[in-house]
């Protein structure tokens, strides 16, 4: 893939176009993986009332996303974790951990007030960038 070429992920959910987005965008040797819910492939949720098992359903769908980009968990250098309730940060850490701990990126994790589903607990967004030495 040469740098100027960019490639759109797309996981096939049906408000990717009605919001106008991508689940993940690689360009050239970086990959932008949209913030991520822990969403089946069904369109349900997953992990309802349980902040660890949405971050294992999150970290799950940006691992099928980078691997759609030609790129995996290792390349991952920065990850940003948006939590309704901080005080479930240990067990989305935990979470995290077990997702990157090989290779653990950059990360923050915030409280916000909510997410678009209010049963939603936790979402994560990744950006990974693909050296030739371990593509």
């Amino acid at each position: 893939m040469s740098n100027s070429s960019r490639q759109n992920i797309h996981s096939g959910a049906p408000w990717e176009p009605l919001v106008g987005y991508s689940r993940a965008v690689r360009v050239g040797n970086q990959v932008f993986v949209s913030g991520t819910a822990a969403i089946s492939d069904r369109g349900e949720l997953v992990g309802e009332g349980d902040a660890y098992a949405q971050a294992v359903r999150c970290i799950d769908v940006i691992r099928k996303s980078l691997e759609q980009a030609g790129a995996g968990m290792r390349h991952v250098v920065r990850t940003r974790i948006y939590v309704t309730d901080i005080s479930l940060w240990e067990a989305v850490a935990r979470a995290h951990q077990e997702g990157f701990g090989a290779a653990p990126p950059a990360t923050a994790m915030v409280e916000v007030s909510k997410l678009i589903d209010p049963r939603m607990l936790v979402e994560i967004e990744a950006t990974a960038v693909i050296d030739s030495d371990n593509a």
